[in-house]
């Protein structure tokens, strides 16, 4: 039986109430189960990665809300956990963002974060971004947290206002947002420990950040985020980053090689995606 949302929203707030929250992102159905049975608490569903890995393009604005539900569905089909999802720009402006919400909520997902750029949207540690204006998203917020049916549905707001027009201006839109109606604030592409430290002392509500690879922020454990004033921190692509690169290893070992034998110790054995799939029982319940 699908666990509700609305459950699993208020076991996200009883998480964050108590201790710094750690959300690896899933790729698929697969992964978000092997995320729970590795003794996880919660799950982030990346824009990216539905770009990425779901439609095969980048991550400038082209998948779709029913995309968009369709993967959040599957994942939330197959585990207990609060899922966090990146819902972009709210496919599109305020009203459809109030069914972005209404969709999302309905799939599974726990909460959403927002963002604050124009459409179409970038990557947020790329440069080039344009912001759309503190009124206009705070209408947008609102119009989101007046549209969630659970009040323990957790409604994010992330400015990437850093980047545009400096660390100033990501504070006074991070207050303006949590005027709006936000829950939460998500400072994207902070630039160090200072900046962060400082962030979350100059916003007092619960806060997320993101420890991507590759990217403006620095490496940082999650027990110094916890130290640094942050609720909850994602890891958005790091499972679709290490999955691709194993698989570049394992085709360029078939095609030099004629064979994957070598890579046999790398995978996962039949056994153990039996067991994570719960095989014997769904068989078992088959026969039944």
């Amino acid at each position: 039986m699908l666990t509700p949302s609305s459950a699993r929203s208020a076991s996200l707030r009883a998480l964050m109430a108590d201790h710094t929250v750690v959300l690896p992102g899933a790729i698929n159905a697969l992964s978000a189960r092997l995320i729970e049975r590795m003794g996880f608490e919660a799950i982030y569903l990346s824009g990216a990665v539905l770009a990425n890995s779901v439609g095969g393009v980048p991550d400038v604005g082209l998948m779709t809300l029913t995309e968009a539900e369709k993967h959040a569905q599957s994942i939330a089909q197959v585990t207990t956990l609060p899922i966090i999802a990146d819902a972009d720009t709210g496919f599109g402006e305020k009203d459809n963002t109030i069914r972005t919400i209404q969709v999302l909520e309905h799939a599974g997902v726990s909460g959403v974060h927002l963002e604050d750029q124009v459409f179409p949207k970038r990557c947020g540690h790329l440069e080039g971004k344009q912001l759309v204006s503190a009124a206009e998203f705070g209408e947008k917020i609102a119009a989101a947290s007046a549209a969630r049916h659970s009040e323990d549905f957790l409604l994010i707001a992330r400015t990437d206002a850093r980047s545009v027009d400096g660390y100033d201006a990501a504070v006074a839109r991070a207050q303006a947002y949590l005027d709006a109606g936000a829950d939460a604030i998500f400072p994207e592409a902070l630039r160090g420990e200072d900046e962060f430290r400082r962030f979350a002392k100059d916003i007092h509500a619960p806060l997320l950040a993101n420890m991507t690879e590759f990217g403006a922020t620095p490496y940082f454990t999650v027990e110094r985020f916890a130290d640094m004033g942050y609720n909850l921190v994602i890891f958005p692509v790091t499972l679709q980053r290490v999955a691709m690169k194993a698989m570049e290893s394992v085709l360029q070992c078939l095609k030099e090689e004629g064979s994957q034998e070598r890579m046999l110790p790398a995978m996962q054995t039949r056994q153990e995606l039996y067991d994570l799939l719960g095989y014997e029982a769904q068989v078992s319940a088959q026969r039944k």
